[in-house]
């Protein structure tokens, strides 16, 4: 067989062939492709990555169009009514602006009825599926005993998301602010409030958001598990957070006899029992007011999404026009009934191959990584056996779940507002998380839906997931060389198993327990390795005046340069006759690593860095390819780097973690 002949190599056209490999290795394999995509006025940002994702989106609306000459598509309880019914609300402009405001009113009106002492059971009623006012809470494993399911209660979400918006003084900080008070009194207007009552509710949400963000956990500290768990008993709670009334917010919610629970952010929660006694009513009122509010600007009328998207996106990621309203009326059915739409998905797109085929690669890499963690020199042997205990007892998902999702008990009815149908579909969701309290945590089920780009390691659960939708070209194509699968699937799964021991992943054990099974001598050596690639990363300046966040992004960075070492591993120790022969005069390991940066070539406003260097715990695609890899003495030597060469680093100065 001639692989030259059956299996394409790196795509050439996406390069720039002018620039040395040395010099920007990211705009060597991916500049062509930047200088093919510009911009377009609805992205923030643009990359590979998007492009499959629009790829996925226009695949879905294929389905959902073919579902409208469905026999079932008239029949009321049908994943077909449902999917359908939901798509045409949402792309009914003329219904939606003729209705306005309306959809919102039984909401308003039972928040304003709200009294003193009825907090609780108004924060309750929020919580069922309509916002996170002042706290959340929901049902998830107990780090320390991942087979059960335990009630959490954490921090609540501020209207910018991020802490440093309101602490941290900035010109960029301070022209957002100056928008969001903009917005706030906008859609209040919009939602039928006077101006005066529309400027008071923006003084009190700024307010409570502000003193909020000084009690919320940094981005840093959230990284960290241990901080995260805190078990206490209900009556503990009502002793020491009696401002929060408990008790009476679980009965509101219909849950009884809840004897503990763990706190997620502890400080947090003392700090608002001692502020909610003290705040008016008004206050209260007008906060969830605008959250409920803002919560629903995409289900409403032309008015609302406007005011929002200029917020949200003008403003704070630099886009310039609002995507087609088919994208967004897309969102809902994709979300709400996922799985239901993911099912016809793997139907349609899915071939039974791919998944024998990523079968193959996913125990290749494991192998891969097994050699690789008993190699170590900076780790134990007592540590490297329970290391390689969890990495056995690793789970892997790939395409769909064996048990779909049955979503029977949502009705989707016409006559109803496009917001009442949402809503009523998120109330389901709280309850059937709220069902599984006290339950075995269900290790089947799936945290992603299949047609999503993407893939994730769930730590409590010590698994990993590729769902149907990322299993296409460019990061997994059966017709392409294997250097590409290797340098693009092969990373990602590499990615995944890496979770498992970067920062955070690794404080849990083989059964996804909060668990300290590190010796303290080889637990101290990461912590050293992994200081090191803090500081590479702090020391990028990504925008004028602005640094990578090498902390915040520690475990993207670990599972990046894990995922690459260990991918190469497994192709090189694998028996693919490509090994020996150069395509397009590129050798095995050049195509693997050109696969890999061509995967993170993107374009963005710089907007959107500001907003990713704080909400994002990735790094951006430019430093996903070139400071990680810098590190990589394959990558110095299959391009033969020199000291002269930008994209050198000295062997003394590289961090090799796994």
């Amino acid at each position: 067989m001639n692989i030259e002949e059956t299996k394409h190599g790196v795509l050439l056209e996406n390069m720039h062939p002018d620039t040395k490999p040395g010099t920007d290795f990211y705009d060597y394999a991916g500049g062509g492709w930047v200088d093919a995509h510009p911009l377009k006025g609805e992205y923030a940002r643009y990359s590979l990555f998007d492009d499959l994702r629009e790829k996925n989106r226009k695949q879905l609306r294929e389905l959902v169009d073919s579902l409208a000459s469905h026999p079932d598509a008239e029949v009321p309880g049908t994943v077909a009514q449902k999917i359908g019914d939901l798509f045409k609300m949402g792309m009914d402009a003329d219904r939606l602006n003729r209705e306005g405001a309306a959809p919102l009113r039984l909401q308003l009106e039972h928040i304003a009825a709200a009294q003193s002492e009825e907090l609780p059971e108004l924060i309750a009623w929020a919580h069922d599926g309509l916002t996170s006012s002042f706290f959340s809470s929901g049902v998830g494993s107990d780090p320390k005993d991942s087979s059960m399911n335990i009630m959490h209660i954490g921090e609540g979400g501020l209207g910018l998301g991020d802490r440093d918006y309101y602490l941290v003084k900035s010109e960029e900080h301070d022209r957002i602010l100056a928008a969001y008070e903009k917005y706030i009194e906008k859609i209040m207007t919009l939602a039928g409030y006077d101006s005066a009552a529309a400027l008071r509710v923006r003084e009190n949400v700024l307010a409570i958001e502000r003193q909020l963000a000084e009690w919320k956990k940094t981005r840093e500290e959230r990284r960290n598990p241990l901080l995260s768990y805190n078990p206490r008993t209900l009556a503990e709670l009502d002793e020491q957070m009696p401002g929060l009334q408990l008790r009476r917010y679980f009965a509101a919610l219909g849950i009884e006899n809840l004897e503990s629970l763990n706190v997620g952010s502890l400080n947090y929660l003392l700090k608002l029992s001692e502020y909610l006694p003290k705040l008016d009513m008004q206050a209260v009122r007008d906060y969830i007011s605008f959250q409920a509010v803002d919560s629903a600007t995409g289900l409403l009328s032309d008015d609302f999404y406007d005011a929002s998207f200029e917020m949200y996106d003008v403003t704070m990621s630099g886009i310039e026009e609002q995507e087609p309203r088919w994208k967004r009326a897309m969102a809902i059915p994709g979300s709400m009934l996922g799985q239901a739409l993911g099912q016809l998905y793997v139907e349609k797109y899915f071939p039974p191959r791919a998944k024998e085929q990523m079968l193959t690669l996913v125990e290749n890499l494991r192998a891969a990584l097994a050699r690789h963690i008993s190699a170590l020199t900076w780790m134990g042997e007592d540590t490297k056996a329970k290391a390689l205990e969890k990495l056995a007892a690793m789970t892997v998902k790939i395409g769909y779940p064996d048990k779909w999702k049955d979503y029977s008990a949502i009705t989707i009815d016409p006559e109803k507002s496009y917001l009442e149908n949402v809503y009523e579909a998120s109330r389901w969701y709280v309850r059937d998380n709220y069902n599984k309290l006290g339950k075995p945590v269900d290790r089947d089920e799936w945290l992603m839906n299949p047609q999503t780009v993407n893939a994730y390691y769930s730590p409590v659960i010590n698994d990993i997931c590729f769902p149907a939708g990322i299993l296409q070209p460019p990061y997994f194509d059966l017709n392409a060389d294997s250097a590409l699968n290797y340098g693009g699937i092969g990373v990602v799964i590499g990615h995944e198993m890496t979770h498992g021991f970067d920062d955070q992943g690794r404080r849990f054990d083989s059964t996804g327990n909060l668990n300290e099974w590190w010796a303290p001598a080889d637990a101290e050596a990461f912590n050293k390795l992994a200081d090191k690639l803090v500081e590479q990363f702090d020391a990028i300046e990504v925008a004028p005046g602005t640094h990578a966040n090498g902390r915040f992004t520690l475990g993207e960075n670990i599972a990046d340069q894990g995922g690459l070492n260990v991918a190469l591993s497994a192709y090189l120790a694998s028996e693919d006759e490509g090994l020996s022969k150069d395509i397009d005069g590129f050798t095995p390991v050049q195509r693997f690593f050109l696969a890999y940066a061509q995967l993170w070539a993107e374009t963005i406003r710089p907007e959107e860095v500001l907003v990713r260097v704080k909400s994002d715990p990735h790094s951006l695609g430019r430093q996903r390819v070139n400071a990680t890899l810098r590190n990589l003495s394959a990558f110095q030597e299959a391009f033969s780097l020199t000291e002269t060469d930008p994209m050198y680093l000295a062997p003394d100065r590289r961090v090799i973690i796994w």
